[in-house]
């Protein structure tokens, strides 16, 4: 194992940022580890953002819907705070809630994809009169602002140098979030976005204008599962955002997220191959482009 270089968390948004040394030869790479919440996921600020607003405007439900990681997250984040959380799952993708019914959701499941449990999810809450938390509804503000955290991390952990920041993309929602902090902070930062080949409209639609995907089309796997999206529910900013930042979208498919997962272990990090989809990304980018700078690979999934 190569011996990493982490800077130890000193507050709760803060999760290890380790130096992979010799990863990409003549390459700083830096891996940032969010897989380190109690949760695993790197959804949970964005969700703890979400229970802020709910205790706030005196809710005591939240409900989202879900393919797996923010449900966690929520779940996680509700009950911190001992309130109470619904996540709806589609019952042919997810582990069937197991996860988040450990730490108390209720879980309900649907049929099709994610985005029928997002619809769902949006009728349940307003049936229930609980906040709907999902990141198309009204709680967006303060979803990006959760994911922003990150952001604000790094840029005091790299002293605000430029930096490429690769980041796995489902609806687009941390790829919107990172530039929206980026530039408040007038931080050079080049976004990559990193989803599963030909299963994301982020990733098909780019470098033009978005397209959703038909949604027979999309194909599901246990590893590319959180990268799945027929519609992504940021879709047209993200793309806005990578233009802005002067970055791309890429594409990786199983079998480089399962190499990327493996290599990651021998730094001591132990993300999902969904997780591991950012450094996918830069290493299949590397084989054709010369890279060079400061490489954030952001590892969103354990």
């Amino acid at each position: 194992m190569l011996p990493p270089i982490s800077v130890a968390p000193t507050d709760p948004y803060l999760t290890p940022l380790i130096v992979a040394d010799g990863l990409l030869p003549g390459v700083r790479v830096f891996l940032k580890d969010e897989t380190r919440y109690a949760s695993g996921s790197h959804k949970e600020p964005a969700a703890r953002a979400v229970v802020a607003r709910a205790v706030a405007e005196g809710h005591d439900r939240i409900v989202v819907g879900s393919c797996g990681s923010y449900g966690r997250a929520m779940a996680t984040a509700c009950a911190a705070a001992g309130l109470r959380c619904t996540v709806v799952l589609p019952a042919e993708w997810s582990d069937g809630g197991g996860a988040a019914a450990t730490v108390g959701a209720d879980i309900r499941l649907v049929h099709g994809g994610y985005e029928d449990a997002v619809d769902e999810s949006h009728r349940l809450a307003h049936t229930l009169g609980a906040l709907d938390g999902n990141v198309d509804g009204p709680c967006k503000d303060a979803i990006l602002e959760g994911h922003g955290h990150v952001v604000h991390a790094l840029h005091r952990e790299l002293g605000g140098a430029p930096a490429h920041l690769w980041i796995p993309v489902g609806n687009g929602t941390t790829t919107v979030a990172a530039h929206r902090q980026a530039r408040l902070l007038t931080w050079p930062v080049t976004l990559h976005a990193v989803g599963s080949s030909g299963n994301n409209p982020i990733v098909t639609s780019w470098p033009g204008p978005y397209r959703t995907l038909p949604s027979h089309d999309v194909v599901t796997t246990e590893h590319n599962e959180p990268l799945v999206n027929w519609h992504a529910l940021h879709g047209p900013e993200a793309l806005t955002a990578i233009a802005d930042s002067s970055g791309a979208a890429h594409a990786a498919d199983d079998d480089e997220l399962l190499a990327a997962q493996a290599l990651l272990g021998r730094y001591g990090v132990h993300p999902t191959a969904a997780g591991s989809a950012a450094l996918a990304g830069l290493l299949a980018h590397a084989e054709t482009t010369t890279v060079s700078g400061n490489q954030i690979v952001l590892l969103t999934g354990r």
